[in-house]
C-alpha cells in the first residue's frame, strides 16, 4: 500500500506495481502538509488506477470539530459519487456514522490514529462497520500476532512496515497543539519533536527526533500471518522516487521471500529511496532497538555537501551528480536559512552549485556549513515511466463537480431532567492525605488498589490508562475483576476501545479526554457503546467546547487543571534523564516520568482554566476535572501556567 500526496506520486506507485495507494484531500487530512488532492483529479487518477487494478483509499483521518460534520458528510457524498475510493480510513468515531449517511459503500478503515492498541479493540471496531484496522507502529512482531489470534473473522489488520516514525504513540501527541495550537489530531503538527533539546549542561542535541522505519527483510515472517492483509508504506509528503523505490522494494520482498538476489536488489533500493537513516525498531522482540540516536543524522534524504560562502555568494561543491528536476532542501527546517530549491540543470559529482538569494530580501541566508540534502530525484527512466502514464491518465477525465446538499442527522440532545449535578473530580496517583475535595479519582493500577481501603473503592473513580499494549490487557481485565469484586463502579476509560474490556461487566463508564471526543456524533457513538458522559479534551479551544455543549447526548466533563503531558511514548533515547528537565531551543521546559511501559513527557507548567469554570458551569458542562502529579524535585516549580487553546482557532 503506497502513499501519494501528488499526481507524480500517484502515477509513481501505479508504475511500481502497489496494490492500493492512499491519499488525502485538501480537508479532513492528517498531512495537509502535503499538496494533496481535489475531487476532479482523484476521480481521473482512481478511475485509472481501477483500469489498472489498483485501490483507492482515501485519509479522512482526523479530528472532526464541532462545526465540521456538515463538510465533511458533503465531502464524503462527493467522494463517493466521483472518485468511487474503495475506503475510507478515519479516526474520529463521526467519520463511520457520516460515510453511513452519505451513502459511502466502500470500506472502512481505523487509522492509526485511533489507537487501537489492544487485542478486544479489534472486537470493538468490528462490531462499528470497520473493514480493517491499522496497527500502531510501536507493536513487535509476537504483539502483531496477539492482535492477529484476536481480530475478529472478517476485519483486516494493516501494517506499517516503511516511513517516518513519530516519537509518541499515534493519537496521543498534543505536543504541536500545547505549543501552538497546530494539532496533530487535525493533521497540522509542526514536529516539535525534531527540534534540538539539551538536559543540563549537555549539548543541544535531537533527544525525540525519530529514525525512520524499515521491516524490510523482517517482513517475511508477516507473510505467514493471513490477518495481516496490508503492508503500508508512510510518506504523503514524499516525491515520486521515494514512492517507486520503497514500493518496487516490498514487492520485490513480498514476492520473492526466499531468493537471496531479490532480497539484496531490493535492499539496494530501499537505500537508494532518499528516506532518513532508518532501524527495524521494536519490531524484533528478542531484539528491541530505540530508533532515536541524538547524535546522529535524522533528516530525510541523501547528504550531498555543506554551505561555504565565497565573497558574498553561497555555494556548496555536490558529493552526488545532481539531475534537472532535483529538489534539495538546504539545512533543518528549524534552522535560519532553512530552504527547498529545484535543480535547473546537470550538476556533476564535485561540481559547485550556487544557492541563489532568496527574493525576498528579509529572508536569512543560508547558514555556513549547514548540510545540503537531496530529497527527490528526477532520473530519466522514471520522470519517461510518469509520462507514459500521464498521456494515459488524460484518457480517464476528471469528474464534472457534483453537487451535496448532504446535511447530517445529528443526535438528540439529552433531555434536561437527565442532566447531571455539577462535581469536581480531582485524579491522583495515589490519595493524598487529609480531606479530598469532591469525589476520589485514581490512575488504576495493582498498588492504587492495594492502598484504598475496602470502603473507599466503591467511592472512588478509577481511571483507565490512555494506551494499553496487548500483553496488558490481561493485567487490566483482573484489576477491573479485583476492582468490582471489591466494590468499583464508576470507570473513565481513555480509549473508546477499552469499554470492550466490559462486554459482560456492568459498570458506569465514562469517555476520558484521551478519547478526543470532540463532536456531536462523537459523543453519540460513545453513548451506543456503552457510556454516560464524557470529559472532553482540553485542547478544544473555547467556541468548540460551548458548541459542544449545545444539544449534548450525554453530561460532560472537563479537564480544567493539572498536568496534560505533551504526549505518550513507548521509547526514550538512553540520553534523556527522566524526572529532569529539558529545554527547547525557545526555552520550554519538558520533563518525562514512566509508567508501565510508557513515557509520558510533560510540559513544565499546568494548565489552568479554572477561571473559566464560571462560563463553562453556565454552558452546562457538569465534571471539573485536576489531574494531578507528583512534581519532580529537580524540575523547577514554573511561574506561568497555560490556557493551551482555550483562546486559540485550532488548526
Amino acid at each position: 500500500m503506497a502513499p501519494a500526496g501528488d499526481v507524480s506520486s500517484y502515477l509513481a506507485a501505479l508504475a511500481a506495481g502497489a496494490d492500493a495507494i492512499y491519499v488525502g484531500l485538501k480537508h479532513f487530512s492528517a498531512r495537509m502538509q502535503a499538496k494533496n488532492f481535489s475531487i476532479g483529479d482523484l476521480s481521473a487518477l482512481a478511475s485509472l488506477g481501477r483500469e489498472r487494478g489498483t485501490k483507492t483509499y482515501v485519509a479522512m483521518n482526523t479530528l472532526v470539530k464541532p462545526s465540521d460534520p456538515e463538510s465533511a458528510g458533503r465531502l464524503i457524498q462527493r467522494l463517493a459519487r466521483s472518485v468511487r475510493p474503495n475506503a475510507l480510513i478515519v479516526q474520529d468515531l463521526a467519520m463511520l456514522e457520516l460515510a453511513r449517511q452519505a451513502g459511502f459503500k466502500g470500506e472502512l478503515h481505523i487509522s492509526t490514529l485511533a489507537n487501537a492498541t489492544h487485542p478486544a479493540a479489534l472486537a470493538a471496531a468490528a462490531r462499528l462497520g470497520a473493514s480493517r484496522v491499522v496497527l500502531p507502529r510501536e507493536l513487535n512482531l509476537d504483539e502483531v500476532r496477539d492482535m492477529a489470534k484476536a481480530c475478529p473473522k472478517g476485519l483486516q489488520l494493516e501494517l506499517f512496515v516503511h516511513g517516518a516514525l513519530c516519537h509518541c504513540v499515534s493519537g496521543r501527541c498534543y505536543w504541536s497543539s500545547f505549543l501552538g495550537g497546530k494539532s496533530g489530531l487535525r493533521g497540522r503538527c509542526v514536529q516539535p519533536c525534531r527540534r534540538m533539546y539539551r538536559q543540563a549542561n549537555a549539548d543541544a542535541k535531537r533527544l525525540f527526533s525519530c529514525m525512520d522505519l524499515s521491516l524490510d527483510v523482517l517482513t517475511k515472517p508477516l507473510l505467514d500471518i493471513p490477518q495481516v492483509g496490508s503492508w503500508k508504506i508512510e510518506g504523503r509528503k514524499k516525491g515520486p522516487h521515494y514512492v517507486f523505490y520503497t514500493v518496487s522494494a516490498y514487492r520485490m520482498l513480498r514476492d520473492n521471500p526466499k531468493d537471496a538476489q531479490t532480497k539484496k536488489a531490493a535492499m539496494d533500493l530501499l537505500e537508494q529511496a532518499l528516506g532518513r537513516p532508518s532501524s527495524h525498531s521494536v519490531f524484533l522482540p528478542q531484539r528491541p532497538f530505540t530508533p532515536v540516536k541524538p547524535e546522529d543524522e535524522t533528516s530525510s534524504g541523501l547528504m550531498v555537501g555543506q554551505i561555504k560562502r565565497d565573497g558574498a555568494k553561497f555555494h556548496f561543491v555536490s558529493r552526488e551528480e545532481l539531475l534537472p528536476g532535483d529538489l534539495i532542501r538546504v539545512g533543518y527546517e528549524d534552522q535560519m536559512g532553512h530552504r527547498t530549491l529545484s535543480i535547473r540543470r546537470r550538476v556533476p559529482k564535485r561540481g559547485r552549485f550556487d544557492i541563489p538569494r532568496p527574493k525576498d530580501p528579509k529572508k536569512p541566508a543560508p547558514r555556513i556549513g549547514a548540510k545540503v540534502f537531496l530529497v527527490d530525484r528526477r532520473e530519466k527512466e522514471l520522470t519517461k515511466i510518469i509520462r507514459e502514464l500521464e498521456n494515459e491518465l488524460k484518457n480517464h477525465a476528471a469528474a464534472e463537480p457534483v453537487e451535496s446538499t448532504f446535511s447530517p442527522t445529528m443526535p438528540k440532545g439529552m433531555a434536561q431532567k437527565n442532566k447531571a449535578r455539577t462535581r469536581l473530580m480531582h485524579v491522583n496517583r495515589s490519595l493524598p492525605k487529609g480531606r479530598i475535595e469532591g469525589r476520589p479519582a485514581l490512575w488504576l493500577e495493582r498498588s492504587s488498589l492495594q492502598r484504598v481501603s475496602r470502603q473507599t473503592i466503591p467511592r472512588t473513580t478509577w481511571w483507565l490508562p490512555p494506551v494499553i499494549w496487548p500483553e496488558e490487557e490481561i493485567k487490566y481485565r483482573r484489576l477491573l475483576r479485583d476492582a468490582q469484586r471489591h466494590g468499583a463502579q464508576t470507570f473513565v476509560l481513555n480509549s473508546p476501545w477499552q469499554a470492550e474490556l466490559f462486554r459482560d461487566r456492568k459498570a458506569e463508564l465514562i469517555a476520558g479526554p484521551y478519547c478526543n471526543a470532540a463532536n456531536h456524533l462523537a459523543l453519540d457513538a460513545l453513548k451506543k457503546m456503552g457510556f454516560s458522559s464524557a470529559i472532553i479534551s482540553p485542547e478544544l479551544p473555547a467556541e468548540d467546547v460551548i458548541a459542544l455543549t449545545k444539544r449534548t447526548p450525554m453530561p460532560l466533563g472537563m479537564v480544567v487543571k493539572g498536568l496534560w503531558p505533551f504526549g505518550i511514548s513507548r521509547i526514550l533515547a538512553a540520553e534523556v534523564k527522566e524526572e529532569a528537565p529539558i529545554k527547547s531551543p525557545m526555552n520550554e521546559v519538558a520533563w518525562v516520568r514512566k509508567y508501565g511501559q510508557n513515557h509520558w513527557i510533560f510540559p513544565g507548567w499546568e494548565i489552568d482554566l479554572t477561571p473559566e469554570m464560571r462560563k463553562l458551569e453556565r454552558a452546562g458542562i457538569r465534571t471539573f476535572v485536576h489531574l494531578h502529579e507528583p512534581w519532580p524535585k529537580a524540575v523547577p516549580r514554573p511561574k506561568r501556567t497555560s490556557t493551551f487553546n482555550w483562546n486559540n482557532n485550532l488548526l
